[in-house]
């Protein structure tokens, strides 16, 4: 039966421990132990942090596109026949319009289909808000009173005026957005006027139509946005607003997972008509979507130079610790101790470095995401305010989520790169000839 020991057996442990927390006098390296697991702490910290406010921007991203706009979006070209008045002849010539006739039909054939949960009939224009002295460039949808309360976001917006309830049951009511309302200086109650380009058709062109109407819903959906160019009014008032008698711009079709919405892209091509067209809000935010990945991706090779960094302190507080402790390795190696049993004392050194001051980082890090409101909140405190605006950033806080799979990353890569650089000092102390560690002593 042989004696020699198992491998991270119990002396070993009681060694690096005794080295780690060694004194000045005797040979110390308790500073520089400190100065690694500090390193590694606030590295770590650093990655973890960052990858939850990464993760916190695409979900709250996400989730304020798809709780205030359509999944998909169903527009439709078609070519129809107007009367046109020449001197004394009327003649018909044909024109592409890019709106739906028999849009209830459609949006119920729509709405039968399995996973979309609602198809709402839109008018969609474009015109400028005012009162008084103020105006602004507002995007207006026309929507049926119950499906625009329907709407996740409108339904739970971040914050509101008003009953949701007037909508559609106050005449000439309509609901503006929180930025909308900022940029006008008006409330519920107040009244506002829309003007948009498309209006009355006269012998020299159409002329500008304008109407009033009185605001009874103000929303915050958490994104700027669309808090500061939106405005709904009751579909059958936009219907003859907009010149759309009968007639409505767009579907929007609302389905039960919006993250996967290329599923339903086949079934729903096939309920349409000819001449469709059909897109996602993927193609709309595409673009921004695929910049946020190559973002996430450079920060996290950053970040994980960072923790690279932070591990080259164990690498020369175990080389100094190997150049003072060179008696002890000597006088160990003559008591018997293999080289095995010298590279796994000066692992486990560097090692538990490594492991402490990732999991300090961790809790540390997840501790910030936990608690970034009122960490934000004092910053911006502390600074005088203003420190983020939304108008630029797009949402109105800073955002974090914690995702077990972006800790795990980050725990994984810390102590891959804390163990794999403890190695070679290690080696190199199981390496040393005792005969010339022990020649001067």
């Amino acid at each position: 039966m042989s004696d020699t020991p198992r491998p991270f057996a119990r002396f070993e442990w009681m060694i690096a421990w005794r080295y780690l927390r060694a004194k000045r006098a005797e040979g110390g390296v308790s500073v520089m132990t400190w100065i690694s697991l500090v390193g590694v702490t606030l590295a770590v910290f650093a990655l973890v942090a960052t990858l939850a406010v990464r993760s916190g921007f695409r979900a709250d991203f996400v989730d304020t596109i798809v709780g205030a706009n359509a999944h998909l979006t169903v527009r439709q070209q078609r070519q129809e026949i107007i009367t046109v008045t020449q001197g004394d002849q009327t003649v018909e010539v044909p024109r592409w319009v890019d709106t739906i006739a028999d849009f209830e039909t459609l949006a119920a054939d729509l709405a039968a289909i399995p996973g979309v949960e609602r198809a709402d009939p839109v008018v969609y224009g474009e015109g400028l808000a005012s009162r008084g002295d103020e105006g602004t460039f507002v995007q207006v949808f026309g929507i049926a009173p119950g499906e625009f309360a329907a709407i996740p976001l409108i339904a739970e917006p971040q914050d509101s005026l008003g009953d949701l309830a007037d909508f559609g049951r106050v005449p000439e009511g309509v609901a503006l957005g929180s930025g909308v309302a900022q940029a006008l200086g008006v409330g519920v109650g107040d009244r506002v006027s829309l003007t948009t380009a498309g209006g009355v058709q006269t012998a020299v062109g159409r002329s500008p139509r304008r109407a009033s109407f009185d605001v009874v819903y103000v929303f915050q959906t958490g994104r700027w946005i669309t808090d500061s160019t939106r405005i709904y009014m009751p579909l059958d008032e936009a219907q003859p607003f907009f010149n759309r008698e009968e007639r409505v711009d767009q579907i929007q079709i609302f389905v039960e997972d919006p993250d996967e919405v290329e599923r339903w892209i086949d079934p729903v091509y096939a309920a349409l008509p000819a001449g469709a067209l059909l897109y996602s809000w993927k193609d709309n935010e595409g673009a921004y979507l695929r910049a946020l990945t190559v973002e996430d991706n450079v920060m996290f090779v950053i970040l994980s130079i960072l923790v690279l960094i932070a591990s080259m302190n164990i690498i020369s507080g175990l080389i100094m610790l190997v150049k003072n402790k060179g008696r002890d390795i000597g006088i160990l190696r003559t008591m018997g101790l293999s080289q095995g049993s010298i590279l796994r004392v000066f692992f486990i050194c560097g090692a538990s470095i490594g492991t402490v001051g990732t999991a300090a980082g961790v809790l540390l890090g997840c501790l910030f995401a936990i608690y970034i409101d009122p960490i934000f909140s004092a910053v911006n405190w502390v600074s005088g305010g203003g420190v983020w605006d939304p108008s630029i950033r797009g949402i109105y806080a800073l955002p974090a989520k914690l995702e077990l799979e972006d800790v795990l990353s980050a725990v994984g890569l810390s102590l891959f790169l804390s163990w794999v650089v403890t190695i070679f000092p290690a080696r190199r102390a199981a390496r040393m000839n005792p005969v010339e560690a022990l020649r001067y002593e």
